[in-house]
């Protein structure tokens, strides 16, 4: 099976509204039944599909992890199978959070950080499933909490009580935490940056360019609500910038041809930005179920892994 295929049955599986998710109270849970939902989506076989590209399977052996024993397999060939990644080195990931005002913004019952934090704790979870270092800084106009990446007893529920903790400061700077994380993290990993980057974005190449030359994989993830995007609003009312407090008159009927040319110019800006440095940029919308963000990621982490592979071996 292809990847486009593969992303198609995805698709047209199944997948969790994010409406009736985000109702769930416990942010682990949440994260859980999206990692659940992501698999079982993918209608995976232990011998051939696209699955295959995310893990191979062999038979259990005394003193293996029974955590990656996969019971749908079982239930269906009365043996056991252990899901044994492409990638046996162990990852070290740190997640950048933003819990700055702007993220507390939300259309359709629930915030952008209600959803962000789903996201990051989904990434934790499932990388954490695979024996991986999570660690995780957030952040707002500065650093606010930093948690090392380790892959202990736990670990896992300190990320998940940090980033259940409500917004802080008003504005946002997107470049301080990379400085941060840059100064603390000297070992190769990947970063997975989530917030709405609704920011001036002048300071925000450099500063990721200094994580790329360190060798760090980045993963950007810009998460929006959808009347961000369109200003699909019914009628003019005053609105207030959750940030800065300015308080304006608007009308959106008139307003919202010029306002999606100016967010379509500034997500065009941060999406041009990312490719220029090699980095992935997955555009979110708080409608959007998570499985589908989670698949992208892993779509390409293993493009990567390709293409790093596929160097190595033609190298003299």
């Amino acid at each position: 099976m292809t990847e486009n295929a593969a992303s198609s049955q995805l698709r047209s599986a199944t997948l969790v509204n994010p409406k009736a998710l985000m109702q769930l109270r416990n942010l682990e849970l949440r994260a859980r039944v999206v990692v659940e939902g992501f698999w079982s989506g993918l209608h995976r076989s232990p011998y051939h599909g696209f699955s295959a590209e995310f893990t191979e399977y062999r038979q259990y052996s005394p003193g293996d992890d029974p955590r990656y024993l996969d019971w749908r397999v079982f239930a269906r060939s009365d043996r056991y199978f252990l899901k044994k990644f492409e990638d046996e080195t162990n990852l070290r990931c740190h997640v950048l959070f933003d819990q700055s005002r702007s993220m507390s913004y939300g259309s359709i019952g629930y915030t952008k950080e209600t959803y962000a934090a789903t996201l990051a704790a989904t990434l934790a979870y499932f990388l954490h499933l695979q024996g991986d270092a999570i660690g995780l800084l957030t952040f707002d106009e500065a650093v606010r909490e930093y948690l090392p990446a380790r892959h202990r007893v736990g670990h896992l529920r300190q990320i998940m009580l940090a980033l259940e903790k409500p917004t802080g400061g008003r504005s946002t700077n997107l470049a301080e935490p990379i400085g941060r994380l840059a100064s603390l993290v000297r070992k190769r990993g990947l970063v997975a940056y989530i917030s709405d980057f609704l920011a001036p974005i002048d300071r925000l190449e450099a500063s990721l360019l200094t994580l790329t030359a360190c060798g760090h994989e980045v993963s950007v993830f810009q998460v929006l609500d959808p009347a961000e995007r369109t200003l699909n609003l019914d009628h003019a009312a005053v609105f207030e910038d959750i940030e800065s407090a300015n308080r304006v008159y608007i009308d959106p009927v008139e307003a919202r041809r010029d306002y999606v040319l100016k967010i379509e110019a500034h997500c065009a800006a941060v999406r041009a930005m990312c490719q220029k440095l090699g980095i992935d940029h997955q555009r979110i919308s708080t409608d959007q179920p998570l499985e589908l963000a989670l698949y992208e990621f892993m779509r390409e982490r293993l493009r990567r892994g390709r293409q790093i592979r596929a160097a190595t071996h033609h190298r003299p």
